[in-house]
């Protein structure tokens, strides 16, 4: 077993330094459990009905009766904390691999049956491959999942994966899941919108940058060190915007702003309105997202 070094009183792990984590030293914290006042990071709190407790403090109050919101614990988001705090995140790595194969196996037939295409296929509808303006809608959503270049899926895959499971352990399950879900769509359907309705597109990097958004949201809900996040936002947007094109930036910006928006509804809502914040601010951005592609199919056709 790994031996910890010791903290001082005071949660760091060396006098005079910031606090960090009592159960991962590494990890400076800003949020103190209410009962024992230990300091503890996003995937060790538990909410309460007043602030945060620790799990120690969760399991030593269960089944007294004195602490009944420690025997409901939440995510700060208000979610169910699950025993797996990265099951979606394994599930939606999964997905976009057996895609990635079946693509690799099955070629070119299966990749134009997934890709995002505006309308039939260079504008030549005699090539026998329609679009979304032509009622595909479902391609917005296979697009999310689909990936060419081992290159392409290698980089969304790293980013879904150290992004979405601190998301995912902060949001909880159900929240994290529509997240990711309405950036991924949000980036297709600007996509659809503005970019030449002949030319395919493909890939989870929708998706990967609402997470990303979602996740500077957070880090400043946390008093967070904001550098990181930022410097590593400003160079994927360098890499969007690259001279030599190549990348639908459409899907990063549309992935973006849609993660940012619908994460600031669920880290602040008050906990007095948090369903109806965060369903309501999840389903403004569907609303957009169907008004997008209705207006788009209608000047397609």
């Amino acid at each position: 077993m790994d031996q910890q070094p010791p903290e001082e009183k005071d949660g760091s792990a060396a006098a005079g330094g910031p606090p960090t984590c009592y159960r991962h030293p590494g990890r400076e914290t800003g949020i103190r459990c209410t009962r024992c006042e230990r300091p503890i990071c996003t995937d060790c709190m538990i909410e309460a009905s007043v602030g945060f407790h620790c799990p120690e403090c969760v399991r030593q109050g269960s089944g007294t009766g004195h602490h009944p919101a420690a025997n409901r614990p939440r995510t700060l988001a208000g979610g169910s904390v699950a025993a797996d705090p990265r099951l979606v995140t394994k599930i939606l790595l999964g997905l976009n691999l057996a895609v990635f194969i079946a693509v690799s196996v099955a070629g070119r037939s299966l990749l134009d049956d997934l890709l995002l295409f505006g309308r039939a296929y260079s504008g030549d509808p005699s090539a026998g491959i329609e679009g979304v303006a032509e009622g595909q809608w479902y391609r917005l959503v296979t697009s999310m999942f689909l990936h060419q270049e081992v290159w392409h899926i290698a980089f969304n895959m790293l980013g879904l994966w150290w992004l979405g499971g601190p998301l995912e352990a902060a949001l909880g399950r159900a929240r994290y899941l529509a997240l990711y879900l309405l950036s991924g769509l949000a980036g297709s359907a600007l996509t659809y919108a503005v970019s030449d309705p002949g030319q395919g597109s493909l890939g989870a990097s929708g998706a990967i940058f609402g997470l990303l958004g979602a996740t500077a949201v957070l880090m400043r809900r946390m008093n967070y060190d904001m550098r990181p996040v930022i410097a590593l936002l400003v160079v994927n947007l360098i890499f969007t915007f690259n001279p030599w094109g190549g990348i639908a930036w459409q899907a990063h910006v549309g992935g973006l702003v849609a993660g940012a928006l619908i994460a600031i509804a669920m880290v602040h809502a008050p906990r007095e309105r948090r369903n109806l914040v965060q369903y309501g601010a999840s389903g403004v951005v569907l609303v957009a997202v169907v008004v997008t592609v209705l207006v788009r199919t209608a000047v397609l056709t």
